[in-house]
């Protein structure tokens, strides 16, 4: 999904969270803006199952609905997941509505730019990106270059990084520079006619997987 809501390091009050279900749409809210939508499971389910062809040790950034979440920790090559969340209230609202979770996932709270510096060096064999941050996070150039070394040193050789669909066709230059190899898978997708963060409510998105040598 093509975030431009959600905190940023320094943002010191935070949002008013809330899961909207209206008119058969579920939407979870960050701050005011569509954070995520219930529309997004078939390519959120396709990213999952791309991720889990590459080993059995998952790290996931950004929880939302837990719809990647789920289907990570269900598959049946992972031997653990962990997902780091920033808000409380994201992992109440996932909690309440899946009250029993498979036992290789677990949910740890804390900020990605923070956290990616204390993850041990080759720890895991893929990781997949989909956090609510600012537009102002997104184009910061400096800050994605120092942090996206660190989500490589992380990967274990052969290990991926798969950051949420785009539903533009353009290779994130974010992640670009800093992976030699990059697989894109091409699906189609149906939003909701209400939907503000896609390029268009429905055509073509696209899921990139980048390689660590």
């Amino acid at each position: 999904m093509e975030h431009s809501n959600g905190p940023t390091t320094a943002q010191a009050a935070a949002p008013d969270i809330e899961l909207i279900e209206k008119d058969g749409e579920v939407t979870l809210s960050i701050g005011g803006e569509q954070a995520m939508q219930a529309w997004e499971r078939d390519l959120m389910w396709a990213s999952a199952d791309l991720l889990c062809r590459h080993g059995q040790d998952f790290y996931e950034v950004g929880l939302g609905l837990g719809l990647s979440a789920l289907r990570i920790a269900r598959n049946p090559a992972t031997r653990s997941h962990t997902v780091l969340e920033l808000f409380g209230e994201v992992e109440e609202l996932f909690r309440t509505a899946n009250p029993v979770l498979p036992p290789s996932l677990s949910i740890e709270r804390g900020d990605f730019f923070q956290r990616i510096k204390e993850l041990p060096s080759e720890s895991f064999d893929g990781m997949f990106f989909d956090p609510a941050l600012d537009m102002e996070v997104w184009k910061d150039k400096e800050l994605w270059a120092r942090t996206v070394p660190e989500v490589v040193r992380v990967l274990r050789p052969g290990g991926v990084f798969i950051p949420f669909f785009s539903t533009k066709p353009e290779l994130r230059w974010q992640y670009v520079d800093h992976f030699r190899r990059i697989h894109v898978e091409r699906h189609a997708y149906q939003a909701y006619d209400t939907t503000e963060y896609t390029y268009g409510t429905s055509g073509n998105a696209y899921i990139q997987c980048f390689y660590k040598d």
